[in-house]
């Protein structure tokens, strides 16, 4: 989940919780019976929160682990090439260095 989205979830749900919370107030109702609705619908907010939350913590949890997997596997990836770049490297050095010696032991003859 991004920020922006976050963002607006937020926005959402404190909206939802005002306008529930000014509904209440306004509704024609006893003092005692009013709290008792405030109280309901603010614990269900809470437990609505805290469910998607969790939801999110959990989705962020499974990209970044995914993204982590991709990440390792492309590093092993890149770190075999390079190795067999690497050899290849070695044994056109090796083959200079090969013609070098049979050059030189030609000269010092």
């Amino acid at each position: 989940m991004s920020n922006d989205s976050g963002n607006v979830l937020l926005a959402l749900l404190t909206g939802a919780a005002i306008g529930a919370g000014v509904g209440i107030l306004y509704a024609p109702e006893k003092g005692i019976k009013t709290r008792k609705n405030i109280k309901k619908k603010a614990i269900q907010a809470k437990d609505e929160i805290a469910t998607r939350v969790s939801h999110a913590t959990e989705e962020l949890t499974r990209t970044a682990d995914a993204k982590k997997e991709d990440f390792e596997r492309k590093l092993e990836d890149t770190i075999s090439n390079m190795s067999y770049k690497a050899d290849d490297i070695i044994l056109t050095l090796e083959k200079k260095l090969e013609d070098l010696r049979k050059k030189n032991a030609q000269l010092q003859k």
